[in-house]
Order: structure tokens, then C-alpha cells, then sequence
């Protein structure tokens, strides 16, 4: 058996590993890769796995970094079906097309900005090409084996990422032999709101793990509702507005499944919400969808509150004219708008809006990298630029962690001793982390698996 690495390889973006047997290609994942156009482009245009020739797809979640380029694959030649959760399949449908639709308005922008001759990049894919994805998904359960053949079965696990997400077991025959492959896809942590923990595995010949925060614990989640009812009723006592940056799949429905739970202890202030992205507000229909498949704590919820993602004062802003009114608009109120990192999207409106006066204040509840607005914002300076002008930043800045969806250096530990309970493992592949988190990792898991723990770069292949 073959596996080859196509993307997540020494980087965390474009996840896309392929497996080979004497009769069978299947891929796992087809990511998205992100960053600068100059970088990603080519990668994302170009194809390796020979998708005319893949005989399926098998997608750990709906991030765009995962599931991000089936149109393109689907483009390319790919006619095979495409096996994820239910779930995971609804959220991709509305995250590809939303792709689609953002790959043309750019390219019509960049087209109008060209220069005399200057070469026009086309959309990677259209939104009908996204289209052409939905009809390819095959829904598989959780927990259960399914049979894709008389030499390939597969069964999902709860991987504790995103709705939807899961650990895949794939066993499939190899000259006669069944070898069993574990793909973590990305692995979330134990104890958090709305998602099931990470489950673990048994022994297996090969496991691809995701390795994003191998060299980092992240901080004690702490009493993340007590700092929202801490900010917001601050805030509100000033007359001003709080703004959340937060991304639209995962993070805006935490948020707002937290809000709801204080409004349900009659622990939070009365002020307005508002959640200002036409994307959180479909995906948080899709989450509505299937309640049936979040934690055992929501499920106990759901006996008194039929619906977790609503409450009184709470407003999905779903017009551009609305979000406008909302600049307008006096405090006291919370706005939870995408992007997270503040890039662009609504949001960026509201912190043009915000940020110079001393009443409001700015909640940063994720990551942010460097050379965003959000780190900027992090790091509390004099001043920012928004739109390319200058504006004074008076406006509190506040920072909540303990809401990250990755697993991080103890959880890793926890999963892999787990697995070392169950036999181990034969061999171990590092994806989705840069070089420090990765190393850092393999030194973590090496007394787990037969052999060293490998850190394979882009195209590299191994036998197992």
C-alpha cells in the first residue's frame, strides 16, 4: 500500500492524501489551499492524484481547507462518490457554493483593477461545479461499518471538531491482506460545548494525524460565559456596543448557544443581539437540523428549550441595508460578525464604526494571525487601518480563549495513550502543522507507534 501527501503536508491548508492498493485510489479529503493567490494558485489549479482515476473520497468535515476544491476535483475529471456524515455533507453544499460565488465577485474585481494586458485569472470553479459536488455525497453514520466494496469498508467516529466532523477507520485489502488506516481529519478537545469528544481507536497498521497545536497547550477554557456576561454587561452599563469578530461555521454558533444558555439562567443583561453574516445564519439552520446529532448536555437542554440557537432580543441581521442600520444604530447591543481575523466581511464595517470610541469594545475569541486586522487588534495599538485610513483605537479590546476547536499538545497525548491502551499503531503520518507543532508532536507520540513518527512534505510517498 501507497499513501502519497498532496496537501496539510509541513502545512496546515489543502488537506488531500491519497492511498494506494493494487486495485483501488481513494483520497482523503481535497482541501482548499489558502493564502496569497501568487502561492496557492498554482497548487489549487493542478491536480496530482490523477482524479479521473480515483475510485472515491472520503471528507473528514466541511472546512474549506478540506473540502475546498471537490468542484475543482469534480472539474478535473473525478466521477466517484464522495463518503462524509450527513451533516458534514449539508454544511459542505452551502460552504462550496458560498466559494463559488466569493472566487467570481474577486475575479470580477482583480479583472476591473488589471492593467493594459495583464493576464485574468478565472474562479478555480463555478457555483455549478459546486452543484455537481452535492450530488456525489453518500452519507455514512457514525459508528457504524459500512461496506464501499467486497475490499474497502469504512466507519466514522466522532471526531469533536465541527458538527459533523469524524475520525475515519478506513480498512481496505492489500495483496490479499486487510490493513486498517485511522485519519484523525482535524481532532477537537474534550469537554467542550455542543460537540461530542474525540473518540478513540483501536490498533491499526497506519494513522494520519493532524498535528495543528502539537507543541501547545492551549489556556484553561475558564469561564468563557462568565467573560461574555462580564464584557457585555460592561459595555452596557456605557451605553456602547460590543463587536465579536467570529468566524461563520463553529464559532458564531458556540457563541450564541453560550448566550442562550445565560439567558436561560437569567444571568445576562438585556441588550440586543445581533449575529451579521448571511452565512452563520444558514449554517446555524443546518445546526438546528440536526440537534440530534450534538452532546449529551444539549440534548438536555432540548427537554426545556426547544430551540438553542434563539432567545429573546436575539436578531439574525439578514439584509445588507440591515447590517448598514446597524452603524447607525446607538448602543447598547452585541454584534457577532465574520470574518474572525477581520479581514473582510461585514464585520469590518462595524469595527470602522467602533473602534475610536472608548464606550464600545472589540471581543477577540480566536486566533489571529499575523498581518491581520486582528492582531492588530490583539495587540491593543494606538491606532489601526481600516479601508486604508487611519482610525484611532480608544475602544476596549478584550481577548477570550479557551475556544479553540483543535486539540492541542495534552489532548494529542490523551488520544495516542488511548490508542497505545488499545495496541498502537504501525506507522504514524504528521499532516496539517507547520514544523515546530509537527516535531514536537512525533517526540510526543514516538513511544505509541512501530516505527518513528514521519513528517511527509508536499508529493512525497510512502509503502506501508
Amino acid at each position: 500500500m501507497k499513501i502519497t501527501f498532496f496537501g496539510a503536508a509541513g502545512e496546515v491548508t489543502g488537506s488531500q492524501h491519497l492511498i494506494e492498493t493494487d486495485s483501488r485510489r481513494i483520497l482523503l479529503d481535497c482541501g482548499l489551499f489558502q493564502g496569497r493567490d501568487e502561492e496557492t494558485g498554482p497548487k489549487n489549479r493542478v491536480f496530482h492524484c490523477k482524479p479521473r482515476s480515483l475510485d472515491a473520497v472520503i471528507l473528514s468535515h466541511a472546512h474549506i481547507d478540506h473540502c475546498g476544491n471537490l468542484p475543482g476535483l469534480v472539474k478535473a475529471g473525478f466521477e466517484g462518490s464522495i463518503y462524509c456524515t450527513r451533516a458534514t455533507a449539508d454544511i459542505a453544499t452551502m460552504m462550496l457554493r458560498d466559494s463559488a460565488k466569493i472566487q467570481r465577485e474577486d475575479a470580477i474585481y482583480k479583472a476591473k483593477k488589471a492593467k493594459p494586458g495583464e493576464p485574468i485569472l478565472e474562479p478555480l470553479y463555478t457555483e455549478e461545479n459546486a452543484r455537481e459536488v452535492a450530488k456525489m455525497f453518500e452519507y455514512i453514520a457514525f459508528n457504524e461499518w459500512e461496506e464501499l466494496a467486497d475490499d474497502v469498508r469504512i466507519r466514522f467516529l466522532h471526531a469533536g471538531h465541527i458538527l459533523g466532523s469524524a475520525i475515519t477507520e478506513l480498512e481496505i485489502k492489500d495483496k490479499g491482506e486487510w490493513r486498517r488506516i485511522v485519519f484523525t481529519g482535524d481532532l477537537g478537545r474534550r469537554g467542550k460545548p455542543l460537540l461530542h469528544d474525540p473518540e478513540c481507536v483501536e490498533r491499526c497498521d497506519v494513522v494520519i494525524s493532524e498535528s495543528t497545536y502539537g507543541n501547545r497547550v492551549h489556556p484553561e477554557t475558564g469561564d468563557v460565559k462568565g467573560a461574555l456576561q462580564r464584557i457585555i454587561c460592561d459595555a452596557s452599563r456605557k451605553q456602547g456596543k460590543v463587536i465579536i469578530p467570529a468566524f461563520s461555521l463553529g464559532r458564531t454558533q458556540l457563541l450564541v448557544y453560550l448566550l442562550n444558555e445565560l439567558r436561560n439562567e437569567d444571568a445576562m443583561c438585556r441588550v440586543p443581539v445581533y449575529i451579521d453574516s448571511p452565512l452563520a445564519t444558514r449554517l446555524t439552520e443546518i445546526y438546528r437540523d440536526h440537534q440530534e446529532g450534538l452532546d449529551e448536555e444539549v440534548q438536555e437542554t432540548l427537554k426545556i428549550d426547544d430551540d438553542i440557537f434563539s432567545f429573546d432580543g436575539l436578531t439574525y441581521v439578514r439584509s445588507r441595508d440591515e447590517s448598514i442600520a446597524l452603524n447607525r444604530q446607538k448602543g447598547p447591543f452585541v454584534v457577532i460578525s465574520a470574518s474572525g481575523m477581520c479581514e473582510n466581511g461585514r464585520v469590518v464595517h462595524h469595527l470602522k464604526n467602533a473602534v475610536s470610541d472608548p464606550n464600545n469594545t472589540i471581543m477577540i475569541i480566536g486566533f489571529q494571525a499575523r498581518g491581520t486586522l486582528g492582531r492588530q487588534l490583539v495587540q491593543q495599538r494606538d491606532h489601526v487601518y481600516i479601508f486604508g485610513r487611519r482610525r484611532e483605537l480608544n475602544a476596549n479590546v478584550e481577548t477570550v480563549n479557551g475556544l479553540s476547536a483543535h486539540a492541542d499538545a495534552e489532548d494529542f497525548k490523551w488520544w495516542f495513550n488511548e490508542l497505545q491502551k488499545k495496541g498502537g499503531c504501525g506507522h504514524a503520518f504528521l499532516v496539517h502543522g507547520e514544523e515546530k507543532p509537527a516535531a514536537a508532536m512525533a517526540e510526543l507520540i514516538n513511544d505509541c507507534c512501530d516505527h518513528p513518527p514521519v513528517i511527509p512534505q508536499f508529493g512525497e510517498s510512502f509503502e506501508v
